[in-house]
């Protein structure tokens, strides 16, 4: 599977850093670069309002229901001591879930609250879910480890947060998942998406596109990381906003 690198488009978003991989998917929001966008699941919308300060899961989506993600996160989770707290992001504690998951995917019977299935199609889009759910909460390492242990390429963890600095507020809208397909020892997802996004101008933008979500398949010896889905590039284009 060749991607192609696609650059040009000016950083107006913050979510647009986010945005430099090679993959492909429609997506509607400000970006830095035209490479990535990731995907939420698909047909569903996302909207939220970006703060200065990481917002928390219990103020995401209530007490009860963030009670409930943190007891999952315990539940699967093999760390010491996990992340799975209400008073941290949504999608940290999503991300800590989908690691476990992933790391005892072959393990039986299969641990419950390991839905959608670590290796499913479901499981790749969730992962663009849950990037812009950390943007969203202002959470930016988690939204940074959605590109795998090192980041969005060719761009520090200080340049990636600083492009966000002047969103407001994002919608992301996941289009339909067409087969994996494999190559090379790994397997590749395309997400379809498309972002709108609000700058703190009021300015409205949006992009569409596709990223492309990778994993490591059948590989002896892969770590927790590559066995999990991770953005691997995102072609995006600027469209009229509505």
């Amino acid at each position: 599977m060749m991607f192609r690198m696609m650059t040009g488009l000016s950083l107006l978003f913050g979510v647009s850093i986010a945005i430099t991989g090679c993959g492909k998917a429609e997506t509607t929001t400000s970006v830095q670069t035209t490479e990535t966008v990731s995907s939420i699941v698909a047909s569903s919308t996302v909207s939220t309002v970006l703060t200065s300060e990481p917002i928390s899961c219990a103020t995401e989506i209530g007490t009860g229901p963030a009670d409930h993600l943190a007891e999952v996160c315990r539940n699967v989770s093999p760390a010491t001591h996990p992340p799975c707290n209400t008073a941290n992001s949504c999608a940290m504690i999503e991300d800590e879930i989908a690691r476990s998951c992933a790391l005892f995917d072959d393990k039986e019977p299969a641990m419950d609250g390991c839905a959608p299935a670590p290796k499913s199609s479901e499981a790749a889009a969730a992962v663009i879910t849950r990037y812009y759910s950390a943007l969203n909460a202002r959470d930016f390492d988690t939204a940074w480890r959605q590109w795998g242990d090192h980041g969005q390429p060719n761009q520090t963890r200080e340049t990636f947060q600083a492009g966000f600095a002047h969103t407001q507020s994002t919608r992301v809208t996941i289009g339909k998942l067409e087969p994996a397909e494999g190559g090379a020892g790994s397997i590749y997802q395309t997400v379809p998406v498309t972002i709108d996004a609000t700058l703190d101008n009021g300015k409205r933008q949006r992009f569409t596109g596709d990223y492309t979500v990778r994993r490591v398949n059948g590989v002896d010896g892969a770590s927790a990381e590559q066995l999990r889905w991770h953005i691997d590039a995102a072609h995006l284009k600027a469209v009229a906003a509505n």
